[in-house]
């Protein structure tokens, strides 16, 4: 999966975006993600907000995966890449 980010919130948040165009199901990945311990915050059709290792996280059905805080490019597509092959 290639990923490129994006630096939001004044560099305080780093969001990957998938370079490939996915559809996910933010239903089913709700699911898989409360089956694993995450609190979902919000959701609706068009994003998804959960908690997870201290980190908000907002997962867009298009592949985009926004971590705040997070500061570190390569732990962010590390962490985006892990999830979203989980939930595609």
């Amino acid at each position: 999966m290639r990923l490129t980010t994006a630096r939001l919130c004044g560099g305080q948040a780093l969001m990957a975006i998938s370079v490939d165009l996915l559809d996910l199901d933010l239903n089913r990945a709700a699911e898989i993600l409360e089956k694993e311990g995450c609190v979902i915050k919000e959701k609706d059709e068009m994003l998804l907000v959960y908690e997870w290792e201290g980190k908000e996280v907002t997962l867009y059905p298009a592949g985009k995966v926004m971590y705040l805080p997070q500061t570190d490019r390569a732990q962010c597509i590390a962490d985006a890449t892990k999830l979203l092959e989980k939930l595609r």
